[in-house]
């Protein structure tokens, strides 16, 4: 079948071939953006935190109706971790002042001299006078885990103290030494300038993601500090069970505390799965709308080429009668309508392509989102092709079976 006729065709009736060309055109370049970001979102919902067995890791929040001076508050944090660790199937317990993919912490800025004027990055700042390391799992890779010796126990109302070791995660360390292989013995510095603290690297883990868990990198970029600070509110630990024990554990460790304290306290348990359920709540939903979406665009897209090609068939009644009765068989009215819409559909994929890069190009500069894959293109042709096929076949099929006699019948 030659292309020409039907070319020529479709410029004495360009309104309705363009209306759908622009129809695929918009849709292909929303759908392949919109599946791009979906995956995209999944995959960060999906980043290991750098705490192993999260299902097995919760935490307990505890606020002292009273709390006491600093020897005494020490005291207190002391006697809670030791009532913790006292209930059957607690594994380990250290007190943290933050929780990994909660949205709520610490961040400092972080730099490699002291003469610096801007920082090198942001870091989140971890706390913690226990084994942290061994509680979450995380995993060392260059030097080592923290001593009794390097723990400092400061008072943030009074003093200008600050811990002067610091374990950093490998994205951090990379951010702040590309290239370097060795990095542990080194000094960096919280803050810039004169007033910067000065902190000795003794380790590297592997992974931990901060408070904020960022689409960017800097979610890798963490710090952990060996020091017991007293002048909190409140005490928060986290807690390692065995498995399958969680739940009752977390029922009993709160008893527990209740009964431990002499004066009254308030107590509220998380575990880590319900945080990271809360952090990507909202991407979860996004998702959905996404998916939801680009799913009607399809639909839309699919009635709108049915609706044409039904147009043209009505239109063309008497036209196909013609070819039927010259001799034309139903496998060539049944090509010429797929080869057409093939053509207007090709039309508009081409288009749609120009308009995805376009846009993702508008989200890479606005909201730093990934370039978009070329497979996503190439995927998306295929299903605009395959939907304007399976869209006018229907249609196609009807007038292939018109009959001549009755096609050509004077109205």
């Amino acid at each position: 079948m030659e292309i020409r006729p039907i070319f020529s065709a479709l410029l004495r009736n360009k309104t309705g071939a363009i209306l759908v060309a622009v129809q695929v055109a918009i849709s292909m370049a929303i759908l392949a953006n919109a599946l791009h970001i979906v995956n995209v979102r999944q995959a960060v919902a999906a980043r290991p935190s750098g705490i192993v067995n999260e299902s097995e890791v919760f935490f307990i929040n505890v606020r002292n109706l009273t709390r006491g001076g600093h020897e005494e508050q020490l005291a207190t944090q002391k006697r809670e971790a030791a009532t913790l660790r006292s209930v059957a199937g607690v594994t380990s317990v250290a007190k943290v002042n933050q929780v990994p993919l909660s949205r709520s912490g610490s961040t400092n800025s972080v730099a490699v001299d002291r003469k610096q004027v801007n920082q090198t990055t942001g870091a989140s700042f971890y706390l913690s006078a226990d084994d942290i390391v061994s509680t979450w799992g995380l995993k060392i890779i260059e030097g080592r885990n923290f001593t009794a010796n390097d723990v400092m126990e400061i008072d943030q109302q009074a003093s200008e103290d600050f811990p002067d070791k610091v374990i950093i995660t490998k994205a951090l360390a990379e951010k702040m030494y590309p290239g370097e292989t060795n990095i542990v013995g080194r000094e960096m510095y919280f803050g810039t300038g004169e007033g910067a603290n000065a902190s000795r690297i003794v380790g590297v883990v592997e992974r931990l993601q901060s408070q904020n868990a960022q689409v960017a990198p800097e979610a890798e970029y963490s710090t952990i500090v060996p020091v017991r600070l007293s002048g909190d509110t409140v005490n928060l630990y986290t807690v390692r069970a065995e498995a399958g024990q969680v739940e009752r554990v977390m029922r009993e460790a709160e008893a527990a505390l209740r009964a431990a304290s002499p004066t009254p306290v308030i107590v509220k348990t998380q575990t880590m799965d319900e945080t990271r359920l809360n952090r990507y709540k909202n991407d979860r939903t996004m998702s959905w709308m996404l998916v939801i979406v680009s799913g009607l665009l399809l639909l839309i897209t699919a009635s709108g080429i049915v609706g044409i090609a039904s147009l043209w068939v009505t239109q063309r009644r008497k036209q196909i009668g013609v070819r039927r009765a010259l001799g034309a068989r139903k496998v060539d009215i049944l090509r010429y309508f797929l080869t057409e819409n093939f053509m207007i559909t090709t039309a508009g994929i081409v288009a749609g392509v120009m308009m995805a890069i376009s846009l993702n190009q508008l989200l890479v500069s606005k909201l730093e989102m990934d370039r978009l894959p070329i497979s996503y293109l190439v995927a998306g042709s295929a299903v605009f092709w395959a939907l304007g096929v399976l869209a006018v076949y229907g249609p196609a099929w009807r007038a292939a079976s018109i009959s001549p006699a009755l096609a050509t019948r004077s109205a």
